[in-house]
């Protein structure tokens, strides 16, 4: 059982719900033979949505707000390419905290890849399978409040990941030893893992992070978002929605 309520970022939104809109148009256009006139009818229609909303945008810039570490897992990264609900890149992927039995904090997490994450025939995409792994164990950082950056991630595919099935996932801290903290994680199906994963992060030294969105900002010239302030510590520059 979660030892957070339920997540705010994954209920009805218009962002969720374009997200998702978005998400079927993918796993149609790629999982599925379309004829032509269909598809040029669909991305006429597309362009002008997203001239439509890029017409709407009140900012070039997307909002950052401070994270909060106390709150369900899930809504550390609303717009997260694995977990983000308002992110069309993303399968999602559920995420929670459980109490372990040494009293700390585990997550875990369930999802469900459809065609739009495909490797080989009827299997998830194996970077696809990194990618949710070190969003997995980067959550569970937080969630242990350790703010760190991925050093390595190593993972072991013990059997092709099926697209279509409802996949568990698990991570848990591993230990800490001075800036180092070490994570497992793991995939399974029907109980039988189907990969896992040690991670390697680092919490990076105070200002770090701020000083390299400065240094992003500044070589695409503004086209990233603006640096947080100084007051913002390692490992907490995430967008989150604000409290409502």
């Amino acid at each position: 059982m979660s030892v957070f309520a339920s997540p705010r970022s994954s209920g009805p939104a218009p962002d969720n719900d374009l997200a998702a809109a978005i998400r079927r148009l993918a796993d149609l256009m790629v999982g599925r033979e379309i004829p032509d006139q269909a598809l040029a009818d669909a991305a006429a229609a597309a362009s002008r949505l997203a001239d439509d909303l890029e017409r709407a945008a009140v900012s070039p810039r997307r909002e950052r707000f401070e994270l909060d570490a106390d709150v369900p897992p899930q809504d550390y990264f609303p717009t997260s390419p694995v977990v983000g609900y308002a992110n069309p890149l993303s399968a999602p992927a559920d995420i929670w905290a459980v109490e372990a039995e040494d009293g700390g904090l585990e997550m875990r997490g369930r999802v469900t890849f459809g065609y739009a994450f495909e490797g080989p025939p009827t299997c998830v995409h194996g970077g696809v399978i990194a990618q949710l792994f070190d969003e997995l164990l980067g959550t569970t950082n937080i969630m242990t409040h350790h703010g760190a950056m991925t050093g390595t991630l190593t993972i072991r595919y013990r059997r092709p990941t099926p697209l279509l099935a409802d996949l568990d996932l698990e991570a848990r801290l591993v230990g800490v030893e001075g800036r180092k903290v070490r994570l497992w994680g793991a995939i399974r199906l029907h109980g039988e893992i189907t990969a896992e994963a040690e991670g390697l992060f680092i919490e990076p030294r105070a200002g770090h992070l701020v000083d390299t969105a400065q240094s992003h900002a500044s070589v695409v010239k503004g086209a990233l978002d603006e640096a947080p302030g100084n007051g913002s510590s390692p490992g907490q520059m995430a967008r989150s929605r604000p409290s409502q």
